[in-house]
């Protein structure tokens, strides 16, 4: 606690300056959850237990198709703090940040700290080496915050010698899980619910001066962690195995499947199983954390003049197409949830079906509240959706990916529409794919060769690459990294 009385001294001073109800302006809470996908209750997921996300969602409007620029936290991250794709941030890796490439470009949080907000992170919203960079700021952008909370549980402290990987003492990156015997209060993501929870008591004896509070949850992200009650609830001899994968693979161009890691040739059934188990006991574990900071924000009477965000940085595969993890362009790992509860704008339990973006974000709140935007923003402000959810704006959303390693570096592209999912790989020189989601939503029948879809294949093979132009500046060219400018951590890998 002391580190946080030290730390919010400073800021406590800023946050009385008169203002009448009239004129206050809404805060925003920003929640978002890492490596986290649509297994949520309130995206139909038949098996986890999510309470808190789902009742959020009842409180606003849940986006059906939200999709990430990149699936891959450093560049998705940074594409949705500064409302540009990552051709445009020139981040297309981890533990990089925008600031090395475009320095004199504002961020989301940092728009509304130039308009008078109080901006605050708690854990993780640009990258992170998880968990090694757990308690630290990470690859994080100080221009973006007047507070940060790292706080650091016994995930990150005491537990990592038992942590099951399948590749024994790498976790980060790899398939790895822990059932806890310590309950939520001693784990990172609940160390954090609770710095929350003393940032918002705070900010409700301060009103007049707005809050833009981020907290970034690190679970699901591996390892797979959480207090044993939480893989209680899934025992993993139910857990659903993917079938079929061998013939799913079968039409997938070899850049579809490049994501697969070669350790993960050790799953076995009964590995999967414990996997799933682990992943869903992580989010719930998660959901209860999201559900203690809303219960913070209704008994501190600050929900009525508050925007509610909650979304993840990327999706996630468990198995489907043989994938696990992210990097790929198929539904799986390029969706993510998206929930937006704004009082007096959007109705309740309400569903917007045209498929948005994550840079939409930026333009959304700005509007929102009122706060000036830069000029360049590539998203779509999503309030006329927020109104009325059959307004579809751009209706469609594109994800890219990079293949090839340093020597022959290429990109994949994905389109979303609302009926199909369209994927060229080095612009259709290394492979092409389309599903039609009206028909096959768990994109296993590959049509792009099938002679009956040609038309439908040229016409979007025109708009995807319509589409991949506009996630560029107006120069064309990518930035390039600028060393120097900003100096990240790069020892934890």
């Amino acid at each position: 606690m002391a580190h946080r009385r030290i730390l919010f001294v400073a800021v406590l001073a800023m946050l009385g300056s008169a203002v009448s109800a009239a004129d206050r302006k809404p805060n925003v809470l920003f929640l978002i959850s890492d490596d986290l996908n649509n297994m949520l209750g309130c995206y139909g997921d038949p098996l986890v237990k999510t309470p808190n996300i789902d009742r959020l969602a009842a409180r606003g409007v849940r986006f059906d198709r939200a999709y990430c620029s990149f699936p891959l936290c450093g560049p998705s991250r940074n594409a949705l703090l500064t409302g540009l794709y990552p051709n445009s941030t020139g981040v297309l890796a981890n533990a990089q940040i925008f600031r090395q490439t475009i320095p004199s470009q504002q961020s989301m949080p940092q728009a509304f700290r130039n308009a008078g907000y109080f901006a605050a992170r708690i854990g993780k919203l640009y990258h992170y080496n998880v968990p090694r960079s757990i308690g630290t700021n990470g690859h994080d952008d100080p221009g973006s915050w007047e507070l940060e909370l790292n706080p650091a549980g016994v995930d990150r402290l005491e537990e990592e010698p038992h942590i099951f990987s399948l590749t024994p003492g790498q976790f980060g990156g790899t398939l790895s899980w822990y059932a806890s015997p310590q309950g939520d209060a001693q784990h990172t993501d609940g160390l954090m619910a609770e710095d929350a929870e003393w940032v918002l008591e705070r900010c409700a004896k301060h009103k007049d001066r707005p809050f833009f509070l981020a907290v970034g949850y690190f679970r699901p992200h591996t390892p797979y962690m959480s207090p044993q009650a939480y893989f209680d609830l899934y025992p993993a001899q139910k857990m659903p195995v993917v079938q079929g994968v061998r013939d799913d693979q079968a039409d997938i161009p070899p850049p579809g499947l490049a994501s697969y890691k070669k350790e993960q040739d050790k799953l076995t059934d009964d590995l999967r199983r414990q996997c799933r188990q682990a992943y869903y006991a992580s989010i719930s574990f998660m959901d209860a954390q999201v559900g203690r900071v809303i219960a913070a924000l209704d008994r501190l009477g600050l929900a009525d003049n508050t925007i509610i965000v909650f979304t993840s940085d990327h999706g996630y595969h468990m198995g489907e197409h043989g994938l696990w993890q992210k990097m790929s362009l198929f539904e799986e790992s390029s969706r993510v949830p998206l929930l937006v509860v704004a009082p007096g704008v959007t109705p309740k339990s309400a569903v917007a079906a045209a498929p948005v973006s994550h840079i939409d974000l930026f333009p959304t709140l700005a509007e929102l509240c009122g706060v000036k935007t830069p000029s360049n923003l590539q998203g779509q402000s999503l309030v006329p959706m927020l109104k009325d959810q059959t307004v579809v704006g751009r209706n469609w959303a594109i994800t890219q990916v990079t293949r090839g390693g340093k020597n022959k570096p290429f990109f994949g592209y994905s389109l979303r529409t609302p009926r199909w999912r369209y994927t060229e790989w080095d612009e259709g020189n290394l492979g092409r794919e389309l599903y039609d989601h009206d028909a096959d939503p768990d994109e296993i029948n590959n049509l792009a060769s099938d002679p009956a879809y040609a038309t439908t294949v040229e016409d979007l093979s025109r708009q995807v690459r319509t589409a991949a132009q506009t996630t560029f500046p107006p120069s064309g060219k990518t930035p390039s990294l600028q060393p120097g400018l900003w100096a990240p951590d790069l020892t934890n890998p």
